[in-house]
């Protein structure tokens, strides 16, 4: 490339579109410290009081027709803004992710819920992800879609499930979220098949409904009228890519951060 075009050594990468980057012998930590410290100053939100949690354990947030409307270009924007670092913050993918339905109405409510993920910023800025070399990878998946108690519709990956569900219908939700997650494990098998060769890929579900529909290759009564493109994750059941198990939640999830 030297020979075809100017070029300069300026170093190591280490920042890269927002992105802060540290390359150590152990490994690569990327972060955003400095894109959030600007989004908090963006939003008047820096002098605000920091919080360890990005959302309450206990909080439902629905459309809530009655509320105070907000200013829908500046809600936009804060939900635009934390989508762009979700890239390096996982922790508050599902947050903000619920947070973004309301963008065609948000209320008070909705805009209250977004200044508590930045309150959650504030608190844990320097928050990344590490990629250690050479150390051993296993690709899991979980699935876990409790549509029977949301208040709200969920829109899971182009499809629309409504909230009004039985016990049975339940199971099926479980089941169709187990055939998205699935899909997506495949996705990321495939990605990664040029350095990692993944076989029989675990998916946890917490349904254990879900999981016998998944493994019985009978199409009985109660499964005819489930649209057959749900039923994918059976032929790869059956293949042997997907090792498909039950799983039950049995303590509160907690975020770790790194410190960089």
């Amino acid at each position: 490339m030297a020979k075809e075009f100017e070029m300069s050594m300026i170093g190591e990468l280490t920042f890269f579109l927002g992105f802060q980057i540290k390359q150590l012998k152990e490994g690569t930590f990327i972060y955003q410290e400095k894109y959030t410290r600007d989004l908090l100053k963006r939003f008047k939100m820096d002098d605000c009081k920091s919080i360890e949690t990005p959302m309450a354990t206990n909080a439902k947030l629905e459309a809530d027709e009655s509320g105070i409307k907000v200013d829908q270009t500046q809600y936009r924007s804060m939900i635009g803004s934390l989508l762009y670092l979700c890239a390096s913050r996982p922790d508050i993918m599902f947050s903000v992710c619920l947070c973004a339905q309301f963008q065609a109405d948000p209320k008070e409510s909705h805009l209250t819920m977004v200044k508590r993920i930045l309150r959650y910023l504030k608190h844990t800025p320097s928050i990344g992800l590490w990629y250690p070399k050479a150390a051993s990878f296993e690709l899991l998946g979980y699935s876990d879609s409790d549509f029977a108690k949301c208040r709200v519709e969920q829109y899971l990956w182009g499809l629309l499930l409504a909230r009004a569900l039985t016990r049975f219908v339940c199971s099926e939700a479980e089941y169709i979220a187990a055939g998205s997650s699935c899909a997506q494990l495949l996705y990321v098998k495939q990605t990664l098949k040029d350095r990692v060769e993944l076989t029989r890929i675990p998916l946890l579900c917490d349904n254990e409904r879900a999981v016998k529909l998944a493994n019985n290759q009978v199409q009985h009564s109660r499964t005819k009228h489930i649209d057959i493109c749900h039923h994918f994750i059976r032929d790869h059941v059956a293949k042997g890519d997907i090792l498909l198990r039950t799983w039950v939640l049995r303590s509160n999830w907690r975020t770790s951060s790194i410190s960089h």
